[in-house]
C-alpha cells in the first residue's frame, strides 16, 4: 500500500460505522486526503465498549514526543511478521486490533508516475489495523498509534501488475462475527485470522487512474476488479 487514503463524509461511511457498532461519532474524522504520519480515526473496543479514536498513522512513535518516529516505515504492519515476536506489530495483533474506515486508497506502481485510486462500488473500506498506545512518562501525555496490516499480492490477479505489485492492504469482508471477532481484545486466538490473512481480494473494486497523489484527480477511466 502507498500510503494514502480518503474517508469521506458520506452515507457509504454511515452505514459502515453502523456496522462497526458506533452509532454517535461526532468526533470521527472526516479526510480528503489522510498521509503517513497524519491523525486519523480508528475504531476499537475497550472492555464492552466500542469507540471511535483519534491515532497517529504511524505504529512507532517517540515515547518523548508522542509524535511519528520516522526512523521506521511503520504505517503498515506486514502480515508475514505478525508472528515475529520481536516484530512491533506481534503484541498489537494479538490484543489491540482495530478497523480503520476509508472512502478510497491509492496504490502507485513504483515509478512516481503510475497511480491509481481504489474504492468499493457504493460501500464503504474497513482496513484491518492494529493501534497502540504511548505514554510519556514525564507529563502523563498519552497517545495512539496505529497502523493497516498489508498483504502479499494474490498470484491469480494480474491486474495489480499494472497498480501496485508488491502488496495490497487488509479489507475486512462484511460478516459481522469476522468483525466482532477482529475487535474483541480479549479474542488472542489470532490463528482464526489465518483464512483472513490469506492474499485475496475479498472485495468487488473500482480502480481510477489519477494525477497528482495528494489532489486525486482522475485521468482515466474506471475499471473494475474483481473479487478472487
Amino acid at each position: 500500500m502507498c500510503g494514502r487514503f480518503n474517508v469521506i463524509d458520506s452515507a457509504e461511511v454511515m452505514t459502515l460505522l453502523r456496522h462497526l457498532g458506533i452509532t454517535l461519532y461526532p468526533q470521527f474524522r472526516f479526510s480528503p486526503d489522510a498521509a503517513p504520519g497524519s491523525v486519523i480515526s480508528i475504531v476499537r473496543q475497550t472492555g464492552d465498549e466500542r469507540l471511535v479514536s483519534d491515532a497517529t498513522w504511524w505504529l512507532m512513535l517517540d515515547p518523548a514526543t508522542l509524535k511519528p518516529n520516522y526512523k521506521y516505515a511503520s504505517f503498515n504492519s506486514r502480515s508475514d511478521k505478525l508472528d515475529t515476536p520481536r516484530a512491533l506489530a506481534y503484541k498489537p495483533f494479538r490484543e489491540s486490533r482495530c478497523v480503520i474506515p476509508a472512502s478510497a486508497f491509492i496504490e502507485g506502481l513504483g515509478d512516481g508516475k503510475t497511480y491509481h485510486k481504489l474504492r468499493r462500488p457504493e460501500a464503504a473500506i474497513a482496513f484491518g489495523g492494529v493501534y497502540r498506545e504511548w505514554v510519556n512518562h514525564d507529563t502523563g501525555e498519552t497517545a495512539l498509534s496505529a497502523s493497516i496490516i498489508t498483504l502479499p499480492p494474490p498470484d491469480n490477479q494480474r491486474w495489480l501488475q499494472a497498480i501496485h505489485p508488491k502488496s495490497i492492504p487488509l479489507m475486512l469482508p462484511d460478516d459481522q462475527p469476522t468483525v466482532e471477532a477482529w475487535l474483541d481484545p480479549t479474542n488472542q486466538d489470532v490463528n482464526q485470522f489465518n483464512e483472513l490473512l490469506k492474499p485475496k481480494i475479498r472485495l468487488k473494486l473500482i480502480a481510477t487512474p489519477i494525477g497528482k497523489v495528494s489532489k486525486w484527480n482522475e485521468i482515466g477511466p474506471d475499471e473494475e476488479v474483481p473479487a478472487d
